[in-house]
């Protein structure tokens, strides 16, 4: 069963996620032959002011 966990600072609108998860489920699909029904999909949503990178804070 195929797992995806995406994890971006900022907000998405609902339609995005549809999109998102639908998109990586049929892509999926398509490689491990495993039906989309079996695809899970993790979306998490960070804001930049609990982010880092290059030992800085993004928000």
């Amino acid at each position: 069963m195929p797992y995806v966990d995406l994890k971006l600072v900022g907000k998405l609108t609902k339609e995005q996620k549809e999109k998102i998860v639908d998109e990586f489920s049929a892509t999926l699909e398509k490689v491990t032959k495993k039906p989309k029904q079996y695809t899970y999909v993790s979306i998490q949503e960070f804001d930049a002011s609990n982010w880092g990178f290059g030992g800085k804070l993004l928000g």
